[in-house]
């Protein structure tokens, strides 16, 4: 057998670099082949893609492989291919394929000396080169490819599957101790150097117990495809690396191809390491092992990345890549292996119990008696209206509580500090302390005479054998050990580790106290309770199904203020989609009136009392003249449908016209002249023999666009004077003044001039649904209907007047109101009650003095300018849509024909809440971002939403 190749005797490795225009000539003249090559990058063979002359249907890649490497070796790579299409058909792989002359595989006499050429199939699709963004499911595709190529390799034997390759992670620390010393860059070779170290630490001992086989040892990125069109791939190619190493390592180079990708973490390769062992089980020293690979799979990139563009400077695949493998490796230096390892374990072993570190002897120092734990998580009191953006709050509150009689006050290690946390942050923002933070009111006694003590710049810090607890805040000049007083943070963690920092984020706290051990034994302190949450499952479990939640993986959202949502980690999230909360969440003049109110009278609205008429008529206030009387419900549909009963019993008739595409409620009348698809698949097929639709009058993609949107009014006009015709006139016409489903289009100029002449006309009343644009949120216009210059017979309200609250309103003419009568009485138990009306008032005083509507219109402005910018760079936006802060941006993959972009939408949606970013899809085809915030929203957190949306469209989702 030839010999085989060993890296170490070829550390420098050029490529070929045969012209385009041999290789053509060659594949002609030793394949009996005529094609054109087209080249494709490689770090160490020669690639082309190849096409038949005259077509632009690709043939085949040609590969000629680096003359270094035996046939032996070449035929193992093909062999192992084969057993991969073998064992599992559904996998597409690039086999070896035929010409006129049999077999494309050979030996060229090429100008470089003889050199090895293959032409394997083209594998249709798109690789997953670059830095995009992978979102979750790909990435446990790719651990889920990885797993099946492992498993199908696993009893596969060949007699070149012995070679030395650079990149076999048994060999790294040789390649990296080899490529080392010819670094230029001295802060590469120190940061390598260090991190090298560690991981060979944590990988010795466990070496001989780590299982062997052969493997493909390069499914990345690079190397696997999906199909046009489709999200996961399903193809793996390049087998050039085909040779026996640890099993383990097949998925610690996967994984390791991840963590350059925007928005990448280390916890983002858990999704792939989970999928890999749910194909090959990982034993407990392969997952002790997972993590050092990864680290020394990015040193070795680096170090060859770099070496490589050094000898061959011309290889634009190599230096391209450069970046992209000093990000894997800083990105797996991030954190330490130790924690890494532990959250691994966790992901993969959910059940099993993690070893902690235990305290030996007694506590550092005694604390008094009287301790308090200061809560300062995100429903916390001391977090109210507001006082979370004051990094300063919660010193003051442990202050207070030592005035008030307390011994000390502590805020626990592992829990979410919702205190100082910022608002807008694009990842996970460290919130969960990994120390315990502390106030004395007398400086204690210490509690132990062993170890070492000693001080240096405001840190005192514990030693003894493998303990080490540091506490740092102590000012300096300060004699005592601990201050009284002062906020202190007391950590803990094993000899010979960096301590960890301050806080970490949720998602690998857990696995930084497993490592770092419970610094509250150190303090005598009570552990804190392990939180678990299991509030989502409960919630599908009590819940029908159909009351469905934002988000497959919804945050847990506890806390609301201004524009911002809060998790129980102390997440931030921007808000951009919640007009309920129109003032803002937790809005204090809200909260105090409501507070107020129940501390006063709550019952039933048969009652007298004067909050009811007061908000009445600051309702009516708001509205023309003619508009005086009000009826109070609790909801948008309850509204719509109050709305459709009063034309009905003031005309003596019950049909309706309602727009098609269109959502009013889920009661049983509003749910009828609710026609969107989006809401209802059957909507149009399943309305009783009452509802009479008109087409929706979409200027952008309904039937008439443009210009030709001024003939939707006639049309509508038609239908009406039909009906009036045919012996069924109208009792009315029900109708958004904005069209809010399909994500805030105009209504066509005069298109409500017309129609409400025309209903009119037949006796009929023009009933305005103002419920998502109605109290300011325009800008232009406090009611939707002023922007169309008409005066409504009827209108309905809802959502926003109550800031969360369920208010909804219904307010018409006392004639209209008073022929209710013909149906009955009317009574809505908590429609207008006490706390309702309380809430109402201080809903409009706030619009009012804080000038909400005029921040409506000039933040909406500036957003939508830049919303329609976008466009320029990303085709996939069609059109923005709206006024004020109602907007809306459709996304199209083709802006001609409008296919709508559904998929698309809810994956930029998901992307968009891992940047902190609330955001859900409307319209009938849910392929319009829905754009409502809070009617507070500030500049700064508008120009956070639309980078964010930036980001997404230029780095996927």
């Amino acid at each position: 057998m030839p010999e085989l190749f060993n890296y170490f005797d070829h550390v420098e490795l050029p490529t070929p670099t045969l012209s385009t225009d041999e290789v053509e000539k060659l594949c002609e003249l030793v394949f009996g082949i005529v094609v054109v090559a087209n080249p494709l990058g490689s770090q160490q063979d020669q690639n082309f893609r190849l096409f038949p002359r005259g077509s632009d249907a690709p043939f085949g890649v040609l590969k000629l492989s680096n003359p270094v490497f035996s046939e032996t070796e070449i035929r193992m790579q093909d062999a192992a291919t084969d057993a991969v299409a073998v064992a599992d058909p559904t996998l597409r792989v690039p086999r070896v394929l035929s010409g006129p002359r049999g077999a494309l595989w050979a030996w060229w006499d090429s100008s470089q000396g003889r050199i090895h050429a293959r032409v394997l199939e083209n594998i249709a699709g798109h690789t997953l080169t670059g830095s995009r963004y992978l979102p979750p499911a790909v990435i446990e595709r790719l651990g889920d490819l990885a797993g099946r190529v492992s498993a199908a390799l696993e009893s596969f034997e060949h007699p070149a599957s012995g070679r030395i390759l650079q990149w076999d992670l048994r060999h790294a620390r040789r390649v990296i101790d080899a490529l080392l010393p010819d670094e230029p860059d001295a802060e590469v070779r120190a940061a390598i150097e260090r991190a090298v170290c560690g991981a060979v630490a944590a990988l010795d001992p466990i070496v001989p117990h780590l299982p062997m086989q052969a493997g493909h040892f390069d499914i990345t990125d690079d190397n696997v495809l999906r199909g046009y069109g489709e999200l996961l791939p399903d193809a793996v190619i390049d087998f050039g690396d085909v040779m026996r190493s640890w099993r383990v390592a097949e998925i610690a180079v996967t994984a390791s191809s991840v963590l350059h990708h925007d928005g990448a973490d280390p916890t983002s390769v858990i999704p792939a390491i989970r999928a890999f062992h749910a194909r090959r089980h990982l034993t407990d020293e392969e997952i002790t092992a997972l993590w050092p690979l990864v680290v020394l799979r990015g040193a070795t990139l680096v170090l060859s990345g770099r070496a490589q563009v050094r000898l061959d400077d011309a290889n634009e695949y190599a230096a391209d890549a450069l970046d992209r493998e000093r990000r894997i490796f800083d990105v797996a230096t991030s954190v330490p292996a130790s924690v890494m390892t532990a959250a691994i374990r966790s992901a993969l072993e959910p059940g099993r119990a993690a070893p902690t570190r235990t305290w030996e002897g007694a506590p550092l120092f005694t604390l008094p008696a009287e301790v308090v734990v200061l809560d300062a998580g995100t429903v916390s009191p001391l977090n109210d209206r507001g006082a979370w953006l004051d990094p300063e709050e919660l010193d003051r509150a442990a202050l207070s509580t030592l005035d008030a009689g307390a011994g000390a006050v502590v805020v626990p290690a592992w829990h979410p500090v919702l205190s100082g946390a910022p608002p807008r942050t694009p990842a996970e923002p460290a919130t969960i302390p990994t120390g315990t933070t502390l106030w004395l009111a007398e400086p204690p006694a210490l509690g132990r005479d062993d170890g070492e003590w000693t001080r240096d710049a405001g840190t005192v810090t514990w030693r003894c054998g493998d303990e080490v607890v540091t506490i740092t805040g102590i000012p300096d000049g300060t004699d005592a050990v601990l201050p009284a007083r002062t906020r202190l943070f007391v950590q803990r963690h094993a000899a010979g580790d960096e301590p960890p920092p301050p806080r970490v984020t949720a998602r690998l706290a857990a696995a930084w106290r497993d490592v770092t051990g419970e610094v509250s034994d150190a303090l005598g302190l009570a552990p804190p309770v392990a939180r678990g949450d299991d509030t989502l499952a409960r919630r599908r479990g009590v819940l029908a199904a159909v009351q469905e939640h934002y988000y497959d993986a919804p945050p847990r959202i506890e806390r609301g203020w201004r524009e911002y949502l809060i998790d129980v980690d102390g997440r931030v999230y921007l808000d951009m989609v919640n007009n309920v909360a129109s003032v803002g969440h937790a809005h204090p003049h809200v909260a105090d009136a409501a507070t107020r109110q129940l501390n006063l009278l709550n019952t039933n609205s048969r009652f007298h009392y004067g909050v009811i008429t007061e908000y009445a008529e600051r309702i009516v206030e708001t509205l023309p003249d003619e508009l005086d009387t009000v009826f109070f419900v609790n909801s948008g549909s309850e509204a719509a449908d109050l709305a459709l009963r009063l034309a009905m019993a003031s005309t003596g008739r019950t049909d309706i016209v309602a727009m098609r595409e269109a959502y009013h409620g889920w009661t049983f009348a509003s749910d009828a002249v609710s026609t969107s698809i989006a809401d209802n698949p059957n909507a149009l097929a399943t309305r009783p023999e009452w509802v009479h639709t008109v087409a929706a009058a979409n200027s952008y993609r309904g039937t008439y666009r443009g210009a030709d949107a001024q003939r939707y009014a006639p049309e509508a006009v038609a239908e009406i004077d039909r009906l009036a015709a045919s012996g069924r006139a109208p009792a009315g016409l029900i109708c958004e003044s904005f069209f809010g489903n399909a994500g805030g289009v105009a209504l066509p100029p005069g298109y409500l001039a017309q129609v409400y002449e025309a209903i009119r006309r037949h006796g009929g009343v023009a009933i305005a649904d103002e419920v998502q644009v109605g109290f300011g949120r325009l800008g232009e216009w406090f009611w939707g209907f002023e922007q169309q210059g008409v005066v409504p017979d009827i209108v309905a309200v809802a959502k926003s007047i109550g800031a969360g609250h369920p208010i909804g309103a219904v307010i018409t003419r006392r004639e209209i109101a008073d022929r209710y009568r013909t149906q009955g009485y009317f009574f809505s138990s908590t429609g207008g009650s006490p706390v309702s009306a309380a809430i109402g008032l201080a809903v409009l005083d706030v619009i009012d003095q804080e000038g909400l509507q005029h921040n409506a219109r000039v933040v909406g402005t500036h957003l939508k300018r830049r919303l329609e910018a976008l466009a320029e760079n990303h085709p996939l936006v069609g059109a923005v849509h709206g006024a004020g802060l109602y907007l809306g941006v459709e996304f199209v993959r083709d802006r001609v024909t409008l296919e709508p972009a559904t998929e698309e939408t809810a994956a930029i949606c998901d992307r968009l809440l891992t940047l902190g970013v609330i955001m859900q899809p409307t319209g009938d085809y849910q392929n319009v971002l829905k754009i409502k915030p809070p009617l507070c929203v500030s500049l700064e957190s508008v120009d956070y939403f639309v980078d964010s949306l930036d980001r997404v469209l230029s780095t996927g989702w």
